[in-house]
Formats: C-alpha cells, sequence, structure tokens
C-alpha cells in the first residue's frame, strides 16, 4: 500500500506550479490542488499500478483544472450583469449573489418543464455544479450517455427561454441582458 503523506509532500511543489501556471491565481490553485489529494486519497485504491501513481495524480489535476474553467465559463461575469427593473427598464448593478439568487429563481421553474431525464441532467450539471463524469456515475449510465443528456437537455432549455425571453449575448455566448417576451410596456 502507498504511503499517501509521502505522496503528499513528494508531489505538492510540483503539483501547485503545474496548477498555479494554468490558472494563475494563488488561492484558486491551492483549492484545486486540495481537490485533487482529497480525490486521490478517495481513490488511492483503484489504482491498478502503483508506478504510474504520478501520471495518475497529474491526470487527475488536469481533469481538475478542466473542472475550473468548464465551471468558471457557464457562470456569466457577474460583475457585468445588470438586473431587469420591474419596469422593464435596466435596474442597479447586483452583486454576484443576488444575480445568482435571481438567474437560479427564474431558470429553475423552467428546468422544471424539461422530461425528466433532461431536468435531472440539466439541474445537477448546471444548478449544482456536478461534472458529467460525475452525473454518468450517479445515474448509472455511461460517459457518453450523460454528455447527450446534458448537451440535449441544455438545448431544450434553450428553446423554453428563448420562448419567453429576449436574450442577448456576447461573442462567447454568455447572457449579457434579457427582456421577457411578455412583459407589457407601459
Amino acid at each position: 500500500m502507498m504511503d499517501i503523506h509521502s505522496i503528499w509532500q513528494e508531489m505538492y511543489e510540483p503539483l501547485n506550479g503545474f496548477i498555479l501556471k494554468r490558472v494563475q491565481d494563488t488561492t484558486v490553485s491551492k483549492d484545486i490542488l486540495h481537490d485533487v489529494f482529497l480525490k486521490m486519497e478517495k481513490n488511492i485504491q483503484n489504482l491498478k499500478n502503483e508506478e504510474k501513481v504520478s501520471a495518475w495524480i497529474y491526470s487527475i489535476t488536469r481533469n481538475m483544472i478542466n473542472d475550473y474553467y468548464r465551471k468558471k465559463k457557464n457562470f456569466v461575469a457577474m460583475e457585468s450583469v445588470q438586473i431587469l427593473s420591474d419596469t422593464g427598464g435596466v435596474g442597479e448593478q447586483k452583486n454576484d449573489l443576488e444575480v445568482m439568487h435571481v438567474f437560479s429563481t427564474c431558470t429553475q421553474p423552467i428546468i422544471g418543464a424539461l422530461p425528466e431525464k433532461y431536468r435531472e441532467a440539466v439541474f445537477l450539471t448546471e444548478i449544482k455544479g456536478m461534472s458529467q463524469k460525475d452525473l454518468a456515475a450517479h445515474l448509472g449510465i455511461s460517459y457518453s450517455a450523460a454528455k447527450s443528456r446534458v448537451q440535449r437537455g441544455r438545448e431544450q432549455l434553450k428553446q423554453l427561454l428563448l420562448q419567453c425571453c429576449e436574450i442577448e449575448t456576447d461573442v462567447y455566448g454568455n447572457v449579457i441582458d434579457y427582456r421577457s417576451k411578455n412583459k407589457k410596456s407601459k
């Protein structure tokens, strides 16, 4: 059995440098590094070839970095979002938590209108932040099937949102403004 403490000591600095080079934020780097070692500790018994421990840990690390950027990409830069007031005009700028609360409050009923298998996939990945690999394990389906389910659910959600809202996006697809199509102008 491998000694996790010695692996931690041996891998800490190189992994921290590896992560920091890719995320360029020391706080985020430390968080990812912590998550890598938690995942390593939880799954070390599944490693079949002890000689490949370093490659295995770097693989976990790359996946964690990818997850970080995937989650970051899925969230709109909240500092730039302005909330529409009740009159349909642009209201005062809100902080991140207020915007996320408004976003979750508005989209969750629409997510609830999706067929069950897509509703669960979209809710767990987009609202709860579950990775698609974890979703596959949670649902007992293949990773490919989980990816397809999430993509189809996202597409159905997009169609539902476009039925009720006019959505303006930037060149990257991030929502920068929205208006209800049902809102009567005064």
